[in-house]
């Protein structure tokens, strides 16, 4: 399904589940592990860096600390995080190391991607423990990411650390072997799908809620993964992480499904902006400007209809067709409260407007990203 053997991918980031890793009652699923280390080892003696986003400090530290399955106050969560993540560094430290590989805990928020400079540090520590032979091991810092700022699932974590990575394919190992045409707990009549061209609308519809408790994610933050990952030209796979190595079973033909990569890949700096999970707000726009930016060009602000959202100039903002779907994302040139007195005017009057020169784009090309231009094409029939 993977139309290749994993070992024949540059660079592979899997992603692993709270559910898979770490068990309710006993904690840490240590034999899981060892298997999944296992694999790793394999793919890194035949040249093929892996980077591993790992879920299970908050499930491995409520267990340590004997907190149950209650609903956790945030303060117990991070709490719980702070042991946890000392445990789950030392698990997989441990079982890395009897395969003779090194491995380097990467914590991040929200920010550490979201922000240009952040970005950019988080890629060289990663980049240089991977030049140095060690497995980074990422995940979310829970000790102080609040509902605020925090990525709240590992799917998008994983995506985003694999558009900044560079890698070549992500692997989300879950607790469900792929997508399926609706629920298959609630529908038995569900059709699996084994590969994926184009997330479209009809491929989000899918997409279900999560499937444990111990999951925060679940299809639709897999689909927002992968959207994430194949604009920037990485493949995806989900299946299911239950088994025992569970990355040699993708390469035995166990039930995967594979997202293919984008044709036309958004690569190096427009990668971070087409990447970016929380818009600062939205731009509305009309037909003109989809055609437009569609063929590559800027939005203008005669092409605007509705500003939404109080964002700054340089915040990241989603640009939006007149039904609502998503065309683009960019570096927008003007302040929300300048933006909406510009929108729909002609780029000679901005100086009349605001009294001062500003840019005559609302976003230059430059700065913007088309990321839905596949599902846009096929809906006017070009």
């Amino acid at each position: 399904m993977t139309l290749q053997p994993l070992a024949s991918y540059r660079r592979i980031t899997v992603k692993i589940g709270s559910a898979l890793l770490v068990d309710r009652e006993s904690g840490l699923k240590r034999e899981w592990l060892a298997s999944l280390s296992s694999d790793i080892a394999v793919l890194a003696k035949a040249g093929v860096e892996v980077c591993v986003v790992s879920s299970g400090a908050i499930a491995l530290g409520r267990t340590i600390l004997g907190l149950g399955r209650r609903a956790l106050k945030l303060e117990e969560s991070q709490a719980a995080a702070a042991v946890g993540q000392i445990a789950l560094a030392e698990a997989w430290s441990d079982a890395l190391g009897r395969r003779g590989l090194k491995s380097g805990q990467v914590l991040v928020t929200l920010g550490d991607t979201e922000e240009r400079r952040r970005y950019l540090n988080a890629r060289a520590t990663i980049s240089t423990l991977l030049k140095l032979k060690a497995v980074p091991v990422i995940n979310e810092n829970d000790t102080v990411a609040t509902s605020e700022i925090r990525y709240g699932d590992n799917d998008r974590l994983a995506a985003r650390v694999a558009t900044m990575m560079g890698a070549d394919l992500l692997v989300l190992l879950s607790d469900i072997d792929g997508l399926y045409s609706a629920p298959p707990g609630r529908n038995p009549a569900a059709r699996f799908v084994p590969v994926v061209e184009h997330i479209t609308p009809d491929i989000e519809a899918m997409a279900g809620a999560a499937a444990s408790e111990l999951s925060r994610g679940g299809m639709r933050t897999k689909l927002d993964a992968g959207k994430i990952a194949t604009t920037a030209g990485a493949a995806m796979i989900i299946t299911a992480g239950t088994r025992m190595n569970p990355l040699a079973a993708i390469d035995r033909g166990e039930r995967a499904t594979f997202f293919r990569p984008s044709e036309t890949p958004v690569r190096g700096y427009k990668t971070w902006i087409a990447g970016n999970l929380e818009p600062a707000g939205r731009l509305v726009v009309d037909e003109g400007a989809v055609r437009a930016l569609l063929s590559g060009k800027s939005l203008l602000p005669a092409g605007v209809r509705a500003v939404e959202g109080a964002f700054s100039r340089g915040d990241t903002v989603a640009v939006l067709a007149p039904e609502g779907s998503e065309v683009a994302r960019g570096l927008v040139a003007y302040d929300a409260d300048d933006a909406v007195k510009i929108a729909g005017l002609k780029s000679a009057r901005i100086a009349e407007v605001l009294g001062y020169e500003g840019r005559a784009a609302m976003i230059h090309r430059d700065d913007l990203v088309v990321t839905h231009a596949t599902r846009m094409l096929a809906a006017s029939g070009d």
